[in-house]
């Protein structure tokens, strides 16, 4: 039962990982909000980001190692899109959440202590 346990966690573990490492880049975390907004080519994906074909698809390629886009191909064409709908989803709740503890008064100290 405890190793079970384990088990699960390190999965969760692994995929909040995988989640922030992505996240941790202001491209790719621009990248799933375009594409939890709406499926997307490359070629409209770089030109939404002002970004070059190459770079885009650096960033794509860690994305889809990290499970949270797919390509779908489309005749000769390849379309990305967030894996799961559940992966929109967690970008929203997470929005709100880093909206709400923003939104909160900071320490009053701050300034002069450097505590928070």
């Amino acid at each position: 039962m405890y190793s079970a346990g384990v088990t699960a966690l390190a999965t969760d573990l692994d995929g909040l990982t995988r989640f922030g490492r992505a996240l941790v880049d202001p491209i790719r975390a621009r990248l799933l909000l375009a594409l939890r907004e709406a499926p997307a080519h490359p070629a409209d994906l770089a030109d939404l980001l002002g970004i070059s074909r190459t770079r885009l698809s650096n960033h794509l390629a860690c994305l889809r190692d990290c499970g949270l886009v797919v390509a779908v191909p489309v005749g000769r064409r390849v379309r990305y899109e967030l894996a799961d709908a559940r992966i929109g989803t967690a970008l929203d709740q997470l929005r709100a959440a880093v909206v709400a503890v923003a939104t909160e008064p900071t320490c009053p100290d701050a300034a002069t202590k450097g505590c928070c």
